[in-house]
């Protein structure tokens, strides 16, 4: 079950040029199903990455944080779902650091080139044989328009893949924009998402491509969540590969750079609030506006009050208009010198409080009216600035819990 997340369109999965896709059926926890991706990536591309803030982080992680940094270019990624290969010690990063060396067997390159990523269950020993044993097939299925494929391989708890792509016009050269994510529990990013490839032919100078890619996540991943846990996984991905017509992009703050921002981002932001729509159990989405703050930090901060709430979630779920437990998140989010006379409170157009208090032209029915909705938003106006941020999430339901106590059934 998801919340109004419509099935990727296919025709709107725009191949990019210099990027192939392979998917095949590896088992590497589960007989039948995709599970194994193979992200084949020309020499002139650049390659960005952004990583969870979690201290616990995966194997894999570790390897892909290594690979970035080092001189050689990055030619392919191996992304396996079903293991997470989190948990494992220097056991998993070995296996971690096989799998590319496999990889980059086959392609005649150096495993430093090769991007290992893993999703699933974690503590358990990657089953690197099967990996290595399903890279022919996985090879031999590589091409272009492999997207949607990819979308529904990286799945775990997701109900539907997540893809979407745009395009933008860039100095009168026609640029392709494709991503894929998946995520649907232990989703509170804090840089990324638990898993998300976005790619483009646009030409961007490998010097800008980590701001690039870390501008998206903030404007995008960072902005969600569905329970408030980081994942040891968490991992986003931008690759240019330098194959459209225009001149190279040096710098993000100018007229082509703010184009190609502005298209990214808005791929990025549908990937980031698909994972909220199909967060596990979920059917409310969600979006927390926070306003008249000194900063956006603030206003991001009382917006994940509100988002990581049980009672608020739970509220939701019910569609009960039990609005006092966001003016109590609002409150301990931790601004120290918040007052709360000034404080406004709207459920989508209701106002609900004003000043700190309830609106007396408020009824209950008009709450209840929006509670029943299965999208909605919540604005606070807090009265000390001009400062605005948003964040995106779910309600609280009894499929999350059911789901999350038979994850691994």
């Amino acid at each position: 079950m998801s919340v109004n997340l419509a099935a990727p369109k296919p025709a709107e999965l725009f191949p990019i040029a210099g990027v192939r896709i392979g998917v095949t059926e590896a088992g590497i926890r589960k007989a039948n199903r995709k599970d194994l991706t193979v992200v084949l990536i020309d020499e002139q591309a650049s390659v960005a990455g952004v990583f969870t803030q979690n201290r616990f982080c995966a194997a894999p992680v570790q390897v892909c944080r290594e690979h970035l940094g080092g001189a050689q270019g990055i030619r392919a990624m191996l992304i396996n779902t079903g293991n997470a290969n989190a948990g494992t010690g220097a056991d998993g990063l070995a296996r971690a650091i096989s799998t590319c060396r496999a990889l980059a067997g086959h392609l005649k390159i150096d495993a430093q080139q090769v991007l290992p990523f893993s999703t699933g269950v974690i503590m358990e020993t990657l089953p690197i044989e099967r990996i290595e044993a399903g890279l022919d097939a996985a090879l031999a299925d590589a091409r272009a328009d492999n997207w949607l494929r990819a979308a529904e391989a990286i799945m775990t708890t997701d109900t539907a893949p997540k893809a979407f792509g745009a395009q933008v016009m860039i100095d009168g050269a026609r640029v392709s924009i494709t991503g894929i994510s998946k995520g649907a529990g232990m989703i509170r990013p804090n840089m990324a998402t638990m898993l998300g490839l976005m790619a483009t032919d646009a030409c961007v100078n490998p010097a800008v491509m980590k701001q690039l890619a870390t501008e998206l996540a903030e404007g995008s991943f960072n902005r969600v969540t569905v329970d408030g846990d980081t994942s040891t996984n968490d991992s986003f991905v931008v690759i240019a590969t330098n194959q459209a017509v225009h001149p190279t992009i040096d710098c993000l703050s100018s007229s082509a750079g703010q184009a190609l921002r502005a298209a990214m981002l808005g791929v990025a932001q549908q990937l980031a609030q698909a994972i909220v729509r199909d967060g596990e159990g979920a059917t409310k989405f969600i979006t927390i506006k926070v306003e008249g703050g000194q900063t956006t930090a603030e206003c991001r901060q009382v917006a994940y009050a509100i988002a990581h709430s049980p009672l608020v979630k739970t509220a939701f779920f019910a569609s009960d208009p039990n609005l006092g437990r966001i003016l109590a998140a609002v409150g301990y989010a931790g601004i120290a010198d918040l007052d709360q006379t000034r404080i406004d409170l709207y459920l989508d157009n209701v106002l609900v409080a004003v000043q700190g208090g309830r609106n007396p032209a408020y009824r209950e029915e008009e709450g209840q009216r929006v509670m029943q909705q299965s999208e909605i938003t919540v604005r606070v106006v807090l009265g000390r600035g001009t400062a605005a941020d948003t964040v995106w999430t779910c309600d609280l339901s009894h499929d999350y819990v059911s789901i999350n106590a038979d994850y691994r059934s």
